[in-house]
């Protein structure tokens, strides 16, 4: 049992300034990026790729299916690109059973000559990388008895506790962060892969509450973003920072794993939900 997905870096040399906004890179690329591939494929196609919408299978409760992509580009958070300089992003893209379209460079390629960024600088697309991964989810368990998760990117996991206001955990207990790592991973399998995860949820879960979170520091980062299509003020703040768990972690690594190039939690699709993770000695 797998997860697979294909990561696209997207390289361009800036022919101008290019300003990215202080956390809200992935969100002018993906906003921009939608734009430009309502233009550049078929109607069936963007839906598939931008606009997918629930239809009957697949998992209940989802009023439209999670978009099959993610953006990478925190590290151009409030960056000034120089014209004449260099500088990539990645999109993680899940829906594994349709091959790339074209579809998609052609919306970058127009798109950076368009201008990127509030200043709409522009740009030239250089290249674009692809690279196929299948991450294992049921190998032989490796031991772990602490591990450090890094939330890089604003974070909100959806619980029963309130947090300033949001639904939100106010501390990221390892139950709360595997089930949405688990439920994430299994939707994108189910709608885009090769099926749904095929584990026992309750027992995971039962085991997952026996790790304990041993450190936790964490700040809240608000963020507001303005949809250019509806005027409508969307609110993408969240949680930053490190924890640690103690415990049996060893077969819940490989979630962990995947969680990196997937994401946790709400709006994911916005650049929301970036983790990274290391087994401490």
């Amino acid at each position: 049992m797998t997860f697979e997905f294909i990561r696209l870096r997207f390289r361009f040399h800036a022919g101008e300034s290019i300003v990215f906004p202080p956390g809200k890179a992935a969100n002018t690329l993906r906003g921009a990026f939608g734009m430009m591939l309502r233009e550049t494929a078929s109607p069936a196609g963007y839906a598939r790729i931008f606009a997918p919408v629930a239809r009957g299978e697949g998992p209940s409760g989802l009023a439209d299916r999670p978009r099959p992509f993610v953006f990478r580009a925190a590290h151009l958070d409030g960056k000034t690109i120089p014209a004449g300089s260099g500088f990539h992003f990645d999109l993680h893209l899940f829906d594994v059973n349709h091959p790339v379209s074209p579809a998609l460079q052609e919306a970058y390629t127009r798109l950076a000559q368009a201008g990127l960024g509030p200043g709409r600088g522009r740009a030239e697309l250089v290249s674009v990388g692809q690279e196929r991964f299948a991450i294992p989810l049921d190998g032989p368990v490796e031991p772990a008895a602490r591990v450090r998760v890094t939330f890089l990117t604003p974070t909100e996991l959806k619980s029963l506790l309130q947090s300033r206001g949001h639904q939100g955990a106010v501390r990221p207990e390892f139950p709360i962060l595997f089930a949405r790592l688990r439920d994430r991973i299994s939707t994108l399998r189910a709608l885009y892969g090769p099926g749904p995860l095929d584990i026992d949820f309750r027992a995971m879960g039962e085991r997952a509450s026996m790790v304990r979170l041993s450190r936790c520091d964490l700040r809240w980062t608000e963020i507001e973003r303005r949809s250019t299509r509806t005027g409508q003020t969307h609110p993408l703040g969240g949680f930053t920072g490190e924890v640690e768990y103690d415990g049996d972690l060893g077969e819940f690594l490989p979630y962990l794993r995947a969680g990196q190039w997937t994401g946790v939690g709400r709006q994911t699709v916005w650049g929301k939900g970036e983790i990274c993770f290391l087994v401490c000695s």
